[in-house]
This record gives structure tokens, sequence and C-alpha cells, in this order.
């Protein structure tokens, strides 16, 4: 699994972390399920990428998400793009299908 560089418009990781690893994750993390050629993605893309340059420390796993891919079911994703905001590990908040620097923004406001 890579980590995107911030700000970026990197692709989406094709070998996903399995829910074990994830969990494991220390510190603060954004996990963005979606797709390349998604047209929601697209259009959250620059908005997600302003904010998240934002943040320098985060790391930010881009995960490319579609039928079979068990991360994605695991946290019951089912629009695209979802951002999910972990602490430790663990799922502090989501935000769906945003358009907005604003909507992220309030998401990561969430950081401990």
């Amino acid at each position: 699994m890579q980590t995107n560089d911030i700000g970026s418009n990197a692709d989406y990781a094709e070998q996903a972390l399995t829910f074990e690893q994830v969990s494991e994750l220390s510190g603060d993390v954004l996990l963005e399920f979606g797709a390349p050629w998604c047209g929601h993605c697209q259009a959250a893309s620059a908005a997600i990428n302003e904010v998240v340059s934002e943040y320098s420390e985060l790391r930010h796993l881009k995960i490319y998400d579609g039928k079979g891919k068990r991360l994605g079911r695991a946290f019951k994703v089912k629009l695209w793009p979802t951002l999910i905001l972990l602490h430790d590990g663990n799922e502090t908040d989501r935000l769906v299908r945003p358009l907005r620097s604003d909507e992220v923004r309030e998401l990561m406001s969430k950081i401990n």
C-alpha cells in the first residue's frame, strides 16, 4: 500500500491494506475510497487536495474501491468518494461526496 504525496493527483492504490492492518495504524490517517474513473471523485479531487495539503503530517491513503474490494466493504462504503478519518486505527468521522473545500476542512477539524 502506498502513501500518496499530499496534494497530488496520485492514482488510487490497487493493493489495499487489510482491515486488520488499518486498525493498527497509529496517529491520524485519512482514507479516501474511490476510483480514478469516478466523476464524483474527479469533481471532489481539487477540494480534497487543497485541504489535505494543509496537513503536512497527515497520512492520506487513496484506496481504489469497487466490486470485490474488502476494505471498502469493511468500512461500509457505499458512495464515492468517501473520506474516513482515523485516529490510531479507529474511525473518528467520515465525509461522503464532498464538493467544497469547506466541507473537507470541517472533517479535518476533527483531528485530535
